[in-house]
């Protein structure tokens, strides 16, 4: 009776363990509107990496690891930090309970200029087959920014549906949630983004 009891525990504690990795690694995501149109589709579900984009400090590493040398601040990306043209959900930087789903446009450094229907780059303007309509921009100050460290520049790619760093400014790296990875809802568009 006690080995039953015992594996009913294990059995249990496994489980709980993977749930919590899978709740602190992956998040599920449902598109909502026409503004990614045509990369994602209103009510398409998608699978969000949150590890993709994870940081640590190095300098709370270096107090670990005594031969590891950096300051406080300073941070580590295992993988990589946001890159342009990745689709990244985040929470909305005026209503923080709500999630929003974008694609990177520029990121720390960068100049963006919205321009005659146009998106420039650091003085280069994006080639962007995935793009639907013109880019129009609605606040002067929005229309050319220098991005500050940790801040990211994000469109959707339907421009004339979207709601997005034109209309509120960039996102903040501590907004981001994670890149989009996979699609699993409709059948039709299961994959890997």
């Amino acid at each position: 009776m006690r080995a039953k009891v015992r594996e009913v525990i294990q059995t249990i504690l496994i489980a709980l363990l993977i749930f919590m990795a899978l709740q602190a690694s992956v998040q599920n995501f449902r598109v909502e509107g026409s503004s990614m149109d045509p990369t994602l589709r209103d009510s398409q579900y998608l699978l969000v990496n949150k590890l993709f984009y994870y940081r640590l400090d190095k300098g709370k590493l270096a107090g670990w690891l005594p031969f590891f040398n950096a300051e406080e601040g300073d941070t580590l990306y295992p993988f990589h930090p946001p890159s342009r043209g990745e689709v990244v959900v985040f929470r909305f930087p005026r209503d923080e309970s709500r999630d929003f789903v974008k694609r990177i446009i520029g990121v720390p450094g960068d100049e963006v200029e919205v321009r005659d229907g146009r998106v420039f780059v650091n003085g280069r303007a994006l080639q962007e087959s995935y793009a639907l309509g013109p880019s129009i921009c609605s606040l002067p100050q929005t229309c050319q920014i220098r991005l500050k460290d940790g801040d990211y520049f994000v469109l959707g790619d339907n421009r004339s549906a979207s709601n997005d760093s034109r209309d509120w400014g960039p996102v903040h790296l501590d907004n981001i949630i994670g890149r989009v990875w996979v699609s699993y809802w409709p059948f039709s568009e299961l994959g890997f983004r």
